[in-house]
């Protein structure tokens, strides 16, 4: 029986192995985590409105349901030559035909002090640990009984940063103000950093427009070309050497591939992903495929977004299904259905094919309904929409934040950029 290893539990390897699953091969996905993680929720978990299990599914009974296995580990290396991945501890896992599809991590694009003293919203465990110092940083402003104040600074103005400010704006405009009432809404300041003149670049002009006045609609302080230059642990320094304080700085600027990728010795292009062709094998090397954000394809540069991921992880599937039976390969051709961001209650943008535009309450319903049909499980899908129901309806009666631990003051102080 044929070996075929998936390395990533996104939604490239997820859609990959539901593709495969009446290949005749035998399928084994490979990931660090034993879940995967439902990426464009996170920044709902950093700001208190959905539970961490609530975006999270178990990877096994994914796997158990496709008829694949799951193998927790590393790539830490490819030995090409004897079609083996070499697994953190030194483990060794062969394969006939393999699908990258690991994802990317935070690009902090070399600027001094970010990686140290920013907080990334990538994964799951930096959700909570955003949460945990968020609400950190309100205790202690409470405790100082109507003083100060809380600065969150948010570096980049693409899908991520937007909802993420528009989420942070709506804690502080409904929730804060009755959790918190020693707090004053102008006590927390959330301020939008774009490098480019406009936010949601991809988008097009008028959503563009539509999601900078709604961001200033509910007081965010949103500033496009503005360059960062350096991170340190309380400030912002601008390009032109203006220093803003920042008592938490997130980091939503754009992604890149891993260290452990350019170890594997496979090409790579821009943001350290793997070359491929237009059927999506990796040049020099017809048995590996690459999806997903890890994946350049020639000719066709795709957004590192879930829609692009979804359609090459099942095309590699598919055409790894095809090698199996004997079949030829087929080229890989994208199909824009379209793109979306939310920046609050009642407002969305919504970019569809052949010229469809929404925005407003119309294109929020149909964010919250995709993104929870996009959920894997019931269970998921039914709590996610509880919860956010709760936040969107119940927070400005006063209704509960979902929190955490609070993190000691050692690790608050690491993280109160």
């Amino acid at each position: 029986m044929s070996r075929v290893v998936v390395v990533g539990a996104g939604f490239a390897g997820m859609a990959a192995v539901r593709e495969l699953r009446e290949s005749g091969g035998q399928v084994t996905l490979v990931d660090r985590h034993i879940y995967s993680t439902f990426q464009p929720l996170l920044y709902q978990v950093a700001t208190g409105g959905l539970n961490p299990g609530d975006i999270v599914y178990p990877t096994r009974n994914f796997v158990r349901r496709h008829g694949a296995r799951f193998r927790r580990g590393s790539v830490t290396a490819i030995d090409t030559h004897a079609r083996e991945l070499v697994l953190d501890g030194g483990a060794r896992l062969g394969y006939d035909y393999l699908l990258l599809a690991s994802g990317v991590t935070t690009n902090y694009f070399g600027v001094p002090g970010a990686a140290e003293h920013t907080m990334a919203l990538y994964t799951r465990q930096e959700a909570i640990i955003l949460r945990d110092c968020l609400m950190a940083g309100l205790e202690a402003l409470a405790a100082r009984t109507g003083t100060g104040d809380l600065t969150a600074v948010i570096v980049g103005g693409g899908a991520t940063g937007v909802e993420t400010a528009g989420a942070m704006a709506e804690l502080r405009n409904a929730a804060v103000k009755t959790a918190f009432p020693e707090i004053t809404p102008r006590q927390v300041n959330i301020m939008l950093l774009e490098q480019g003149p406009e936010l949601l670049a991809p988008s097009p002009p008028r959503l563009r427009r539509y999601a900078l006045a709604q961001l200033r609609k509910r007081e965010v302080q949103v500033r496009l070309d503005t360059a960062v230059r350096e991170v340190t642990p309380h400030t912002v320094v601008l390009g032109d050497n203006t220093m803003l304080r920042a008592d938490l700085t997130i980091w939503a600027a754009g992604v890149t591939a891993s260290t452990a990728v350019h170890k594997w010795g496979l090409p790579q292009g821009r943001g350290g992903r793997i070359f491929v062709d237009d059927h999506l094998r990796v040049a020099g090397h017809p048995e590996i495929f690459a999806a997903g954000d890890l994946a350049l394809i020639d000719g066709q540069p795709l957004a590192q977004q879930a829609q692009p991921a979804i359609q090459t992880g099942t095309h590699a599937g598919r055409q790894i299904r095809h090698l199996l039976a004997g079949q030829a390969t087929q080229p890989f051709h994208y199909r824009d259905k379209g793109s979306m961001a939310t920046i609050g209650r009642n407002a969305a943008v919504v970019a569809l094919p052949h010229g469809v535009r929404l925005s407003g309450a119309l294109a929020w319903l149909a964010w919250l309904g995709l993104h929870i049909i996009m959920l894997l499980g019931n269970r998921n899908r039914l709590s996610t929409l509880l919860n956010l129901s709760w936040r969107y309806l119940a927070w400005p009666s006063g209704n509960s934040l979902i929190v955490g631990d609070l993190p000691d003051q050692d690790q608050h102080d690491r993280h109160e950029t």
